[in-house]
């Protein structure tokens, strides 16, 4: 079994993206490394193993979204040459607080992003994680739903979003 990417532009993502061509190679091989032991992926795993396939590619884990030291709870996932990216394998709920982090990111004085992407599973991945390997991946944000929500956003959040959904 194979990781396969699903992908959704929101404000032209895909050709900014492509403006860094090397950069986009470069996640997409973080995602689709074959290097998977699915029977035992858990999103505590799946996590812990991007944090360690990006930082090996020098991408910065964990930068503040704000300039001041004191608060340590908005920070991106990971960051490098302006792309801010967010791993979502948690609730839904967290749609909203991810989405506005790159938009905050991006804007005004703290302008640190030029793109954000989003990174989530597929509902098929979902489902195939529970019903083949017994992972309970079930009421994490799936791919479709980013990207039917995302044009409601429009009005407030204005920087080019990349989603990337995780499929198999």
């Amino acid at each position: 079994m194979k990781i396969r990417l699903q992908k959704y532009s929101y404000r032209f993502a895909e050709e900014v993206l492509n403006s860094q061509l090397s950069l986009k190679l470069e996640l997409e091989q973080i995602l689709t490394d074959s290097n998977l032991d699915f029977k035992n992926l858990s999103r505590p795993k799946y996590n812990a193993l991007l944090e360690e396939r990006f930082t090996s590619e020098s991408w910065q884990s964990q930068p503040p979204v704000f300039n001041e030291p004191g608060d340590p709870t908005a920070k991106l996932d990971f960051l490098k040459e302006r792309i801010g990216v967010e791993v979502e394998f948690g609730h839904a709920s967290f749609i909203g607080i991810d989405l506005l982090k790159f938009q905050v990111a991006s804007y005004s004085g703290l302008n640190k992003i030029d793109l954000g992407v989003y990174i989530v599973t597929t509902k098929n991945f979902q489902n195939m994680m529970e019903q083949t390997f017994s992972q309970n991946w079930h009421g994490s944000l799936k791919f479709e739903k980013v990207v039917r929500y995302l044009p409601h956003f429009k009005s407030a959040i204005q920087i080019p979003i990349y989603v990337i959904g995780l499929d198999l």
